[in-house]
This record gives structure tokens, sequence and C-alpha cells, in this order.
């Protein structure tokens, strides 16, 4: 039970990545909030960790809404006493190239509203959630904060100025907080995935998937799973001398390309 007695809330956590690191950590012992604005799922997921015994609630929280986030942290510090852990998972895909030419022609640009609406989930609301449950991790003298990136954060991806810029935000913020917090025993590291075969993912062309498995040494695309177990890792005490770190967990993408 690496998380027995823990406090943990996971933002986006009703499908997709979010959801798997909520069941891995409740079967861990951790008490797990589940941010979301998926109704139904979350409710679902929530009875899924009630029936397997563990300890889980979904609330409905926009991690873009500053008020949202400081009233739900408020109300779990209440009644839990204490925010052990946070992952920033939170996130959405509006693709398109900068600007796409065909014939001469400037067919299609990148809206300015795509741009604004990822960046907001995407950066802003990592902020926004990071700076509402910082002040009761410091003063407990103990905090796991984990950053969800992505390895186009790292290296770039065809048609994903917004997404690119977001995750490569967070490394850097990843990086910041690592310095800040440190010496409050608060770790933050980001999780930097490959090609994961969730709903989002899944909103992007059959073609450029199949690509990226082609470029991936393990011909594969991951599953939820597989960052769920590197969350949790970043979550416990093993990694408790782990701080300011990108974990890709990507397949070897990175090394394939």
């Amino acid at each position: 039970m690496h998380l027995e007695n823990r406090f943990a809330i996971i933002t986006g956590g009703a499908n997709g990545i979010g959801r798997a690191a909520a069941l891995r950590f409740s079967s861990e012992g951790a008490q797990v909030a589940i941010w979301d604005l998926a109704d139904e799922a979350g409710l679902k997921l929530q009875a899924e960790i009630k029936a397997q015994g563990g300890k889980g609630r979904y609330q409905h929280v926009n991690v873009t809404d500053e008020a949202s986030v400081e009233g739900s942290v408020e109300s779990l510090l209440q009644e839990w006493g204490r925010i052990d852990i946070l992952v920033n998972n939170a996130g959405i895909l509006r693709d398109a190239q900068l600007v796409k030419f065909k014939d001469g022609e400037v067919v299609s640009r990148m809206l300015v509203e795509d741009f604004d609406a990822v960046i907001s989930v995407n950066l802003r609301g990592v902020f926004i959630c990071t700076r509402a449950v910082a002040p009761a991790m410091i003063r407990q003298g103990y905090g796991r904060i984990i950053n969800s990136s992505s390895v186009a954060g790292l290296h770039g991806n065809f048609g994903q100025t917004n997404y690119v810029a977001s995750k490569a935000g967070v490394i850097g913020m990843t990086h910041v907080w690592a310095r800040e917090l440190g010496r409050f025993n608060v770790t933050v590291n980001a999780i930097a995935p490959g090609f994961i075969a969730t709903d989002m993912t899944r909103q992007m062309p059959e073609k450029i998937l199949e690509s990226m498995v082609a470029h991936t040494p393990l011909h594969r695309m991951g599953q939820p799973e597989d960052i769920a177990n590197a969350i949790l890792f970043l979550a416990s005490e093993e990694a408790s001398f782990v701080t300011g770190t990108v974990f890709s967990v990507d397949g070897g993408m990175v090394i394939g390309t």
C-alpha cells in the first residue's frame, strides 16, 4: 500500500490517464478526489472505486476557474485536514497547422480561440491548481506534485502549436516549482507520455497515429495504466529524492524518431 493514509487530487480524473491513476491510487490506499467536468463518467468511477473497497469521490471542478478550484481545495482541507498529492492531468486538444497553404493560397490558420482554450486548460489550469494546494503542502512539510506534460512538449509536433506551447510551459513551471518548494519537502515532477490510447488521442487522424506507432520502438501505443504506474512512483516514498525531472514514458518513441 504505497499511498496508505495519503490524500490526493487528480484533475481530469474521470477518463483516460486520470481514471487509471485514480484507480491505481485508491488500490494503493489513497483517498482520491477526482476533479473533472464529465459528471457521468466521474460518478461512475466514484462508484467503481467504492465497489472495490477504495475511497474516492467525484467533484465537478473547472481547473480554469480560480473560485471553483480554491473552493474545492478548501472543502477538502476541512474534511481531510491535509492534501498530500496533486496530479495535474486535465488537458485538451485543438489541433491545427499554424498556417495551411494549398496551391499557393492560405486555406486555414490556427484560430486564436483554439490557442487560448488549450493554454487555459493545459497551462493556466496547472498554475491555478498548484497555487491552490501549495500552501497546505508547505505548512504540513510534505507534498507530491505531478504535472502532465508530453513528449510533444520536449520535441514539438506537427500541427500542435498550442498543445506543444502548453506542455513545454508545464515543464518550465515544473522546474521553477521544484526549486521554490523543495525546501518544504515538496517534490514537483512532470510526466511526458508518448502516444497513449485515450479518447483525446483518438481525435487525431488515423494516419498520424499509425506513423507515431511506426516510430515507436515498442511498436504500440501506450495504455493509460502505463502512465498511471509512473505517476504512482513519483507520488510514492520511493521517489522522495526525485524532483524537477521530466519522466518520459513513451515506448522509446523519442529515440525512434
